[in-house]
């Protein structure tokens, strides 16, 4: 098979696969790494644990590529925001100093995640040349909702706070936008081949506001990448027909689709460019017919577009 750089720049008409979040949670290998490692963020620091981690599913599945161990957070990790991560509740965040985070600077947050650079490098020097290895970021907006905490639920925010505080929530968005181009930049020199934004609370954003909360900030990171020549995928999860907008104005090379939207809606309005994902997590629990079923239903569907297979999320 092509690796993903090759199908993401020449839009080929062939199937490659990757596993979302590395499949690693799931393997014994990974679990054995965890158990003895529980803080999250020094796991994600360990630049030889890491790169084990990330090569765990190359090795059982054979993939296409290899995405990094690492998470979005690190970046506000960078900024001097304390994060933690506890079991069954997810990640926590310390309330969000405007003033703190306006005044870092470019050196220290490098310094900060300097073994995630070290952790690419090592597997791209172990990972077959013909494989991809991705670097990835949080979207803008997506980082905003964790650092400033204002999910109410699952799939529910409080806006009133984004527009009460519309200047400055624009200002935080812009020098998030550095510092994530900053942090693309590393990982390409690194070693990255392919990056992926990861915009998992889209969603939330009221049809209105899409332009200005997504749109134009994945669009910003999207030509950086180009300037780069690296190619960029996409992932504005939740959006539903707005994938098509979104499509038409941020022009990604590939596009992750969630599985909420209807995958013959998308290949019929998401042209010029590479499809990814959609299957639904929850096939991987079906019986083995089921979950073959639903495989097959989408390479059937993308069988004559640029499609790469994956999950429709984490």
């Amino acid at each position: 098979m092509s690796n993903l750089k090759e199908i993401l720049i020449n839009k080929k008409i062939c199937k490659s696969v990757w596993f979302m979040r590395q499949a690693g949670r799931y393997l014994p290998e990974f679990q054995k790494i965890r158990s003895q490692n529980q803080n999250f963020i020094n796991l994600c620091l360990n630049d030889e644990l890491s790169s084990e981690i990330t090569l765990q599913p190359v090795k059982r599945f054979d993939v296409d590529s290899a995405i990094i161990f690492s998470d979005i957070l690190m970046v506000p990790y960078a900024l001097g925001q304390k994060v933690e991560f506890v079991k069954d509740r997810g990640p926590i965040l310390e309330n969000f100093n405007f003033q703190k985070f306006i005044n870092n600077d470019k050196i220290t947050f490098t310094q900060k995640l300097q073994p995630i650079y070290k952790a690419i490098q090592n597997t791209r020097d172990k990972l077959d040349k013909n494989k991809s290895l991705i670097g990835f970021i949080g979207a803008p907006w997506t980082l905003l909702i964790y650092m400033l905490n204002i999910k109410q639920g699952k799939n529910e925010i409080n806006f009133d706070k984004i527009k009460d505080k519309e200047f400055e929530i624009n200002l935080i968005l812009d020098k998030l936008n550095d510092y994530l181009c900053i942090h693309i930049e590393n990982q390409i020199s690194a070693g990255a081949d392919v990056i992926q934004i990861f915009d998992s609370w889209a969603g939330l954003i009221p049809p209105k506001d899409l332009h200005n909360y997504c749109y134009i900030p994945n669009l910003e990171i999207v030509d950086y990448c180009k300037k780069k020549g690296i190619p960029v995928i996409c992932f504005p999860k939740g959006i539903n027909k707005n994938y098509k907008e979104f499509n038409s104005i941020v022009k990604p090379d590939g596009l992750n689709i969630d599985y909420e939207v209807d995958p013959r809606w998308v290949k019929q309005n998401l042209t010029n460019v590479v499809i990814q994902g959609g299957l639904d997590p929850k096939a991987l629990l079906f019986s083995e017919q089921e979950m073959l079923n639903s495989v097959r239903r989408y390479l059937e569907i993308f069988k004559e577009v640029p499609y790469i297979f994956n999950l429709g999320h984490g």
